[in-house]
This record gives C-alpha cells, sequence and structure tokens, in this order.
C-alpha cells in the first residue's frame, strides 16, 4: 500500500514522558486511558467500540465545548507490545465509515501513523511518523501547508498526556 506521494513528507513528532514505557504504551492503547488525554482540550471523548489487534479499531466520538460532534476512528494495522504501534486514522461518520474532516475539505482521508517508544532511565522517547494514505494532490498540498498545526495540535494532546501520566504513577 503506497502511503504517500512523491511531494508529501512525513510529520515526525518526539516525545519524551516521565513515565516507563509499559505506562506510556498503555496510555495509548486502552479505552479507559485513552478517554482521559487524546484529542484537543476541553472536547468530550466517547467510546463507540474499542478492539485493540491488528484489524481492529478504536471508533469515538469528540464533542466540541460548543456542541460540534465530529466522529474518528484509529484502524489498527501492527502492534508490538511497547515497542510499536501502527494505525491509520481518519474522520468518520457514527457507522464508522470514512468522512471528511469537518475543519478542512482537502485534509487527507486517511494518515498512516507509525508510534514507537523506547525507554531510558524509567523515561519514555516517543517518536510518531505520519504521512497521508494515499492522499490526491491536493490532499498532499494540504497536508503540507497546514503542518504546522497538526504539529501544534498534537503538542497540545501530548501535554495532556504528559499531566495524565503523572496520575498513573
Amino acid at each position: 500500500m503506497s502511503t504517500h506521494s512523491a511531494s508529501s513528507q512525513e510529520l515526525v513528532i518526539t516525545r519524551t514522558f516521565a513515565a516507563p514505557r509499559e505506562v506510556v504504551f498503555r496510555a495509548f492503547t486502552e479505552a479507559e486511558h485513552l478517554l482521559r488525554w487524546w484529542g484537543p482540550e476541553g472536547f468530550d471523548i466517547q467510546v463507540a467500540s474499542f478492539d485493540f489487534r491488528p484489524g481492529g479499531a478504536f471508533h469515538y466520538s469528540q464533542q466540541a465545548p460548543g456542541g460540534e460532534l465530529m466522529w474518528c476512528k484509529l484502524a489498527y494495522r501492527d502492534i508490538s507490545p511497547f515497542d510499536r504501534l501502527v494505525f491509520v486514522n481518519s474522520f468518520s461518520d457514527a457507522e464508522g465509515g470514512l468522512a471528511r474532516a469537518p475543519f478542512l475539505a482537502s485534509w487527507p482521508l486517511e494518515i498512516a501513523n507509525t508510534i514507537t517508544f523506547e525507554e531510558e532511565d524509567g523515561r519514555t522517547s516517543m517518536t510518531m511518523r505520519s504521512v497521508p494514505v494515499q492522499p490526491t494532490a491536493e490532499e498532499a498540498a494540504e497536508f503540507e501547508t497546514s503542518r504546522e498545526m497538526a504539529r501544534e495540535g498534537f503538542a497540545a494532546t501530548y501535554e495532556r498526556l504528559a499531566a495524565y501520566l503523572t496520575t498513573l504513577q
């Protein structure tokens, strides 16, 4: 499967957390943890379904403070406990079908993500690499021009994760 066109480049985000790798991995892979930190600040996350296995998915809604409801899905492709997690994320409808991003009509329908986890001295470095899946030329261009917006969004989300991890130790 081609995950990106020649014109797009992957988005790479690295973050170090003051928590063991197993704890950080569990925060990414267990619904009860994801509900506490995943997504934008102030959004209410509700799980529609959670099937953590290759071929399974995390299907959820996120409601903005103003009431706007968005559906999203993470489709798991590969899982190597405590080391690596590969999934494709997308916006969806309530049934889990692909849908356009409500904020940018030309945002790629699917984004492939590979997250790796490395521990040293009780701290975990996480690296996330994201690329659009078979984007149109317009989607690839939008991914490129929106790179900083995506980086800032993930930075805020991972800040929430860092705070949440302090409650698990």
